[in-house]
């Protein structure tokens, strides 16, 4: 078992797409190829299950160097209206390639920090989206909150526009951890958001929790389960920190490896965490999540309609997977397609009508 853990103790996908990203074909791909596999997945298949959106809000105002997503990191908030009119317009350019009105099965806000917006420019991006397609009866939106930011007065806007489920990054609940990570972020700020969601209404509460972050014990993972298991969230995201600092723009700056966990270490951190998970009333799904028996995953898990895609895993299987914003990743069933990352380029293109 030591040897296995020493072999596969490197950084790697989370198989969100397959290929994963690091092997697609880019020297095929073109724009008029992209446009041809996305109007022939509409046409199949929106009038039977509805298309899904993910739209990625890159902004946060502080670098939390345990996170490898594409992010800007400013306190300008004036730069919240243009990017939303940017990702409007990319929802036109799409619409243009369809043959009917879009059925919205699912819609995730991802970031980023999705509540570094304002909940009035949240509301117009939503609205601004729903303008121009209906609605599934039974779609599922959702969206990322940071409990150090998210407002009572997020929770209720995206609430009347439809949200339903919520995920919270926890990480973990030590100091020492949350310094090197630059997250500090204190129980208390967690237990409201979970509070004000579920007095609200959301249906579904997700916590995510990490292990194998820089300076993380055992007894620190245990001290976060067991807090976690007092707010009582419906499904939990727990899965292992990526150290990728030759990534640019990742912040993983402030620590090394002689800071993280080793192997055999990292592996005790899941296999106590698993085992009090379970113990807690939570069921495995699938590699890096759990979910108590009242939640939508553990029900389509039972029943076999689970599924996973760049959105993490899903109780609803869309050929059809829309991403909107920079960086965003789309899934047109027979194929991939990944926007450009930087901001600036990304509203050009848009800009001059250009899928970017």
């Amino acid at each position: 078992m030591c040897s296995l853990v020493q072999k596969y103790n490197v950084p790697g996908p989370r198989y969100t797409s397959y290929p994963t990203v690091p092997f697609w074909d880019v020297n095929t791909f073109s724009g008029k190829k992209w446009e041809e596999t996305v109007k022939k997945s509409f046409h199949a298949s929106n009038s039977l299950t509805g298309i899904s959106l993910y739209i990625h809000l890159p902004f946060c105002e502080n670098m939390c160097t345990f996170c490898g997503c594409h992010k800007r990191i400013t306190k300008r908030h004036d730069v919240e209206l243009p990017y939303i009119k940017s990702i409007l317009k990319e929802w036109s350019l799409y619409r243009a390639m369809f043959d009917e009105k879009p059925v919205i099965k699912e819609l995730h806000l991802g970031g980023g920090t999705p509540t570094f917006f304002s909940p009035e420019h949240l509301v117009f991006l939503i609205e601004g989206i729903l303008r121009h397609a209906d609605k599934a009866p039974d779609a599922e939106f959702s969206f990322e909150g940071h409990p150090n930011n998210t407002t009572k007065e997020h929770l209720q806007a995206l609430y009347e526009v439809g949200f339903r489920r919520v995920s919270f990054g926890v990480q973990d609940y030590n100091e020492t951890v949350q310094k090197a990570i630059h997250r500090i972020q204190p129980f208390d700020n967690v237990k409201n958001v979970t509070d004000w969601a579920s007095e609200i209404g959301y249906t579904s509460i997700s916590h995510d929790i990490i292990f194998g972050l820089p300076h993380q014990k055992l007894e620190h993972v245990i001290n976060t389960i067991e807090k976690t298991k007092e707010l009582k969230p419906d499904r939990i995201a727990f899965y292992s920190y990526a150290h990728v600092p030759w990534l640019a723009g990742n912040g993983q700056r402030g620590y090394n490896e002689e800071d993280l966990p080793a192997g055999d270490e990292k592996r005790k951190q899941y296999e106590l965490g698993k085992e009090l998970l379970l113990k807690f009333g939570y069921h495995e799904i699938g590699m890096d999540h759990f979910a108590l028996e009242t939640d939508s995953l553990y029900q389509a898990m039972e029943k076999g309609s689970l599924h996973r895609n760049f959105m993490g895993y899903t109780s609803f299987n869309t050929h059809l997977m829309v991403g909107l914003g920079a960086s965003s990743i789309s899934d047109s069933w027979f194929g991939f397609a990944q926007n450009v990352k930087n901001v600036e380029e990304y509203q050009n293109l848009v800009e001059n009508d250009i899928i970017p």
